[in-house]
């Protein structure tokens, strides 16, 4: 299977030198948009109002990704419940809570991969033309 091609801003975010193909280009949302009433329970919404700004914040959330941010706003609000009443997940259930988070960049190998992007010049590392520099 091909490995997904991460969205364009990810690659800026991360100073990726892959390049960039022409894809579709969904605009990121500027504002974060209220937690959709679909949103089956209070700890869905909590998430929501929590991920959200955090998610449009790095311009990942666009108009197309807000049902996905939805779907795992709303898995971890099944999830809190089941764990409150001391119920077990499924395994499926979990698995889909990491895949969901890693395509918002969310777990920390997802964030490993990000990386701020430098202010500084890198330069022409092959300026010295085969001389070694100190």
């Amino acid at each position: 299977m091909a490995r997904p091609m991460k969205p364009k801003a990810l690659k800026i975010i991360t100073g990726s030198r892959e390049p960039v193909l022409p894809a579709m280009e969904l605009p990121s949302l500027k504002q974060c948009p209220p937690a959709p009433d679909w949103l089956p329970n209070a700890h869905s919404v909590k998430e929501w109002n929590r991920l959200a700004p955090l998610i449009a914040a790095t311009g990942l959330l666009t108009e197309g990704g807000l049902a996905t941010l939805g779907t795992l706003c709303a898995l971890t609000g099944k999830l809190i419940q089941l764990w409150a009443a001391g119920e077990t997940p499924t395994a499926n259930m979990i698995g889909q809570y990491r895949s969901l988070s890693n395509d918002f960049g969310l777990t920390p190998a997802a964030q490993a991969k990000i990386r701020a992007p430098s202010t500084e010049p890198s330069g022409n590392r092959f300026a010295a033309n085969g001389k070694r520099t100190a």
